[in-house]
């Protein structure tokens, strides 16, 4: 019996996250608009349950929070009954967006070391794509602020392009197709949360997770700077095992590891290992 084939070849498409992994360090952008919305309607977020969905759709993550135990006893005390989809609707659209799209020009800076990590990776050939869980109109400010210090993708996807967001695959497939990369075994896709992860494990492509610059520590790089070495390592650790747990099969501190793994993920394609 012919052994069925495998891809054996190199990396040719590297997908990264933006807030928290290419921008944003500590992934804050989200974080403060959610906070106000949910304020509006007499429900209060702490900054923990606030990120709890980090990663997913941003409609998404609104409807997730609205699940949240804490969420829907304030809820149902604030307004004396269960919340319905078109509660959801109103504060993503009347009360988020527009604290979105006011933060987002805020939060932008490119995390320290991704244009000698995008060069590096181009230097060897390789596609650069993203996927954002932002909606169009706060995905176009990301990318022009991003443009303009000098990171040009060669494809982006953002949740409101797709049928669903993550952890859904569509994003990235959209991403393989603009670039013309196939097969999935040759795309590593790269993020800060367990939604990354899952959107990854479920395109079938390489995960790798990113802790440090990420919701997960969720810390500025000034606040990140400031904490003692081991508090540090701590909270790596905490982040990484969440991301590891997710299905990650690396995690890495920030992406300028990313150059470093490709030859121990090419090594895995050249055994005919699958992600």
């Amino acid at each position: 019996m012919t052994e069925s084939w495998q891809y054996r070849g190199g990396v040719k498409l590297v997908v990264f996250d933006w807030a928290g992994t290419t921008v944003d360090f500590g992934c804050f952008a989200p974080v403060t608009p959610f906070i106000e919305a949910f304020h509006t309607i007499g429900v209060e977020l702490t900054h923990e349950v606030a990120r709890g969905p980090m990663g997913l759709h941003k409609l998404d993550h609104i409807r997730t929070l609205f699940e949240t135990p804490s969420v829907v006893a304030q809820w149902q005390a604030a307004q004396g009954r269960d919340f319905n989809e078109d509660d959801v609707t109103r504060l993503f659209e009347q009360e988020f967006m527009p604290r979105q799209l006011a933060c987002v020009p805020q939060h932008s800076k490119l995390v320290p070391g991704l244009l000698d990590t995008v060069a590096k990776l181009r230097s060897r050939g390789i596609k650069i794509g993203t996927t954002t869980g932002y909606f169009a109109a706060a995905a176009e400010l990301v990318y022009r602020a991003a443009e303009e210090q000098g990171f040009h993708p060669d494809a982006n996807c953002h949740a409101s392009e797709v049928p669903e967001a993550r952890p859904a695959p569509w994003m990235i497939y959209r991403n393989m197709e603009a670039t013309r990369v196939y097969p999935v075994e040759a795309v590593v896709k790269v993020g800060d949360t367990v939604p990354d992860i899952g959107e990854a494990r479920n395109a079938g492509c390489w995960a790798v997770g990113v802790t440090q610059t990420g919701s997960g520590v969720g810390l500025t790089e000034e606040q990140w700077a400031a904490l003692p070495e081991s508090e540090q390592q701590q909270r790596l650790n905490a982040a990484g095992d969440k991301l590891a747990a997710a299905g990650a099969h690396w995690v890495i501190d920030n992406v300028t590891q990313v150059p470093s793994l490709l030859e121990e993920i090419e090594q895995q394609n050249a055994e005919g290992q699958r992600p």
